[in-house]
């Protein structure tokens, strides 16, 4: 069974479902649907990233856009 199939399987059923069976699958996955609370920046990381947004916004430092840090990475690995 593809995974497109699996999926609207699991969308029907969860419509369907009662109260209990949707809140017990929902405690099967509920690590997995709330992402916040995985990754918590430390105090120390939050004050480099402001220290490096403040030298961005006064043009202290250099932007890439997404394809130029592509490259960038791309010419860093051996071939």
């Amino acid at each position: 069974m593809t995974t497109a199939a699996i999926r609207k399987k699991l969308m029907t059923y969860i419509a369907d479902a009662d109260d209990k069976k949707v809140k017990g699958l929902y405690l099967l996955v509920e690590d997995e649907i709330t992402d916040g609370d995985k990754f918590k920046l430390s105090a120390d990381h939050i004050k480099i990233l402001e220290q490096e947004r403040d030298k961005h916004v006064k043009g202290k430092s250099r932007s890439y856009s997404w394809n130029e840090t592509k490259d960038i990475i791309r010419s860093k690995k051996k071939p």
